[in-house]
């Protein structure tokens, strides 16, 4: 079966070289729902979660969407996911912070992370959220002009988490008082992601020593339409910067769908959903010139060929394939399985039952 979109174009060398194996492996999920029956779609999610543990994927990331019928608190989902599962990782990707309140959310990720054992990896971005105007209101009836939704909210949320001082401790009457957002979880402020769209943001990442989450849509800055040499060169500028160069971690985080096990009825969608989809890529949308990744559809050995033939994929070693939207709960159980049982062995991964992986300590 021919694979449904060409090679990307961009020959431009890697900076970590081509023959990277595949370190870590996850898969995005937006987790839609029926809203007459909401408790299906967020069981279904959370029995995905537990299912791709069991396949030995690294992570598991959640979308997060308001006033939509998708996962609009991934913090309480990743909570349930924490409870029945013992070893994936959990991540938002992204949660926008225009819509949070750092303090607040620094104490329901802090609690969510104990509760994990140390296996939250939050997500963000920064700005006027997406679709922002149809609830801007409900957050900030009065004073949305006073408030600042840039970097400097999410340098708020990482200070909390570090346990910086945001008061005074001691004691009133039989009540005592600590002076950083409680519960303390070490190590979660250095497991906070950036989700970035263009140079200057990825670069701000790096500056920081945050980790980098580059996805299936970006800014296209370098004079071309093509997606893998642009995203290849905001992944060179991120590391470029931080302090720990060729060690930050970067996902890269595509569409793919692997049919190796699928049905005839299966393919036939899968390929619809992908051909609803290619017109957006290749040009450039808007004044950010923004640019779309194409969706691979084929074999899991046609996907690794073209994979090993992207800039993009070639500067990272973990990836978290994104889920398509729209299918059915048996269509991502046969994705996920080519996924972990072909793809990613193609690419040199090693599922994490094979390695022996323990979280009881974070990753580095």
């Amino acid at each position: 079966m021919a694979a449904a979109v060409p090679s990307p174009s961009s020959s431009q060398p890697s900076g970590r070289g081509s023959s990277r194996t595949l370190a870590r492996l996850g898969f995005l999920t937006m987790g839609l729902f029926d809203p007459a029956d909401p408790r299906a779609g967020h069981e279904s999610t959370l029995e995905l979660i537990r299912f791709g543990e069991e396949l030995g994927f690294d992570s598991a990331w959640l979308r997060h969407r308001h006033l939509q019928f998708g996962i609009s608190s991934p913090v309480a989902v990743m909570a349930a996911a924490s409870q029945r599962t013992s070893t994936i990782e959990l991540g938002t990707a992204v949660t926008p912070l225009g819509a949070e309140n750092p303090f607040r959310l620094a104490e329901d990720l802090a609690t969510v992370d104990v509760l994990s054992g140390g296996r939250i990896m939050p997500g963000f971005s920064t700005g006027r959220p997406m679709n922002f105007e149809r609830y801007q209101d409900a957050i900030y009836p009065d004073t949305l002009e006073q408030e600042v939704l840039g970097y400097d909210r999410l340098l708020r949320l990482r200070s909390f988490l570090r346990g910086d001082a945001v008061g005074e401790a001691g004691r009133a009457g039989i009540e005592e008082f600590s002076d950083r957002v409680e519960p303390h979880s070490p190590g979660l402020a250095d497991r906070l992601w950036y989700g970035a769209a263009g140079l200057r943001s990825a670069q701000w990442a790096g500056e920081n020593g945050f980790r980098l989450l580059t996805s299936s849509v970006i800014a296209g800055e370098n004079g071309t339409t093509d997606f893998a040499s642009n995203q290849a060169e905001q992944i060179r500028a991120y590391r470029a910067v931080h302090p720990d160069g060729e060690r930050a971690r970067v996902s890269q985080g595509l569409v793919v769908i692997p049919t190796d096990s699928a049905t005839p009825t299966q393919r036939a969608r899968y390929r619809d959903y992908v051909d609803s989809r290619a017109g957006r890529v290749g040009v450039a949308h808007g004044p950010r010139r923004l640019l779309f990744a194409a969706d691979l559809l084929g074999t899991s050995a046609e996907i690794a060929e073209r994979l090993r033939d992207d800039a993009g994929f070639r500067e990272v070693d973990e990836v978290a394939f994104a889920l398509p939207f729209t299918l059915e709960p048996e269509d991502y159980v046969q994705i996920l399985g080519d996924i972990a049982g072909a793809l990613g062995p193609a690419l040199g991964w090693r599922p994490g039952v094979e390695k022996g992986r323990e979280h009881t300590a974070p990753l580095p």
